[in-house]
């Protein structure tokens, strides 16, 4: 699927002219200056066009994530049509499926990177995908940005400069339930359902380290694997422990399955936390939302369902821009609204580099200081620095009321509260 893309809010302006080079793969770009740019690279990259490349599963077990290059589509079409692009670029935003498979992920990066010759890979979603492509990456000297998985991986490795995440890591998220936990069932007997990978082991691995002596204790675990048709089998097993709080680390097919399970035993009621990226409208939905009352989740951006955001002049702008850019996509469904803050995260990074080129796009996104980025909830910032690469560590705990999330409790910095994270 090839979509064309860009747009913003307050738009930074460029101070630094358009500088070219070269590509060390071999191919060229626009060469419209020397200075401090000279000899960086310009693939990808022209004085009027910009383009980047994405991988997704748009098939497969994790095909809800589908939803997300649809929101950036409409956020890139939107800027493109009546911003004149990034700094003057219109952006072309060329997006891969790789069904959700490690070894399809490496097949696509190639084919972006060599074949397309993207400026840069934003986003490739994924645990497993993104760890199976950021080798290749790196020993190519691309760009691979907001990377969307919140493995610690992305931002505490040194080996790896040019792949960098966005949304807050899963270490920094189960410290958030661990707290919470602390504060309002200090003697929790917690059960654990978690995809068997890196993305479930960061998430698990946090969070036994965020209760370590307490007397918050994990009672019963289980894993599943993407491969796996079902996950009732360890739902049951997991019922079994009696454990009075429920744990789903899980994407989306497998925790509309867990929360689906959790309502039908009506034996085993434990207070059920969700991690965030299984925590859309659209998970929850197929369950019946009378089954899900009084789920606890996390989140960072803004919820278009919910009324606090009725009229936020970004919100406002997102709905009127996806009904015109992205007519067949429901507004409403949180996976977009994420899509469209990530595209105006880049778009800010992308506006702040001081040269136009992918070592300029790297070290922008290296170098982000309080960048302010209207969809995601009011304190929450980018910020990196040397030796911390996550641009967001901060949340809100939210519970799942009616027929959406209620925020609750104040935003919490992880930073702050728990100290930096590192390997």
């Amino acid at each position: 699927m090839r979509v064309s893309a860009i747009g913003c809010t307050a738009l930074l302006v460029l101070a630094v002219a358009a500088c070219g080079g070269r590509d060390q793969g071999g191919a060229t770009g626009t060469a419209t200056s020397g200075g401090q740019c000279q000899g960086q690279q310009t693939t990808g990259i022209t004085d009027t066009s910009i383009k980047l490349g994405g991988i997704y599963p748009l098939s497969g077990p994790a095909s809800a994530y589908g939803d997300i290059p649809k929101g950036i589509k409409a956020y890139f079409d939107y800027v493109n049509a009546e911003k004149n692009g990034i700094g003057g670029r219109k952006v072309e935003f060329v997006v891969r499926d790789d069904g959700y498979q490690p070894p399809k992920a490496v097949e696509e990066a190639r084919r972006l990177v060599e074949q397309e010759q993207v400026f840069a890979l934003f986003q490739t979603l994924g645990t497993p995908s993104t760890t199976a492509t950021w080798d290749y990456t790196n020993q190519r000297k691309v760009p691979q940005i907001f990377v969307a998985t919140g493995a610690s991986k992305w931002g505490a490795d040194t080996q790896h400069p040019w792949t960098i995440g966005w949304q807050p890591n899963y270490i920094s998220e189960a410290r958030v339930y661990a707290q919470y936990l602390k504060q309002e069932k200090p003697d929790a007997k917690v059960a654990v359902l978690y995809q068997n990978d890196d993305f479930g082991e960061d998430l698990l691995g946090g969070f036994k380290r965020a209760i370590e002596g307490t007397q918050v204790k994990v009672v019963a675990e289980q894993s599943y694997e993407v491969s796996d048709p079902s996950v009732d089998p360890q739902m049951r097993n997991l019922a079994q422990s009696k454990a009075d709080v429920f744990l789903n680390v899980t994407t989306p097919k497998f925790g509309s399955q867990a929360l689906a399970a959790d309502a039908k035993n009506t034996t085993w009621n434990p207070l059920h936390i969700v991690n965030n990226v299984a925590a859309s409208i659209t998970v929850l939905k197929p369950v019946g939302f009378e089954n899900v009352q009084g789920i606890v989740s996390s989140t960072y951006y803004k919820d278009p369902n919910d009324p606090t955001w009725q009229d936020d002049a970004e919100m406002k702008l997102y709905k009127q821009k996806m009904e015109q850019y992205a007519p067949g996509a429901d507004p409403n469904v949180p996976y977009h609204t994420f899509g469209w803050a990530v595209a105006s995260s880049f778009h800010k990074a992308m506006e702040a580099a001081a040269c136009p080129t992918r070592e300029g796009l790297r070290d922008s996104v290296r170098d982000m200081k309080g960048i302010a980025v209207d969809m995601l909830l009011p304190g929450v910032t980018m910020d990196t620095a040397q030796g911390d690469g996550f641009p967001i560590e901060s949340m809100q705990l939210m519970e799942f009321k009616g027929e959406r999330w209620e925020l609750f409790g104040e935003v919490i910095d992880t930073r702050k509260e728990f100290g930096p994270l590192t390997n």
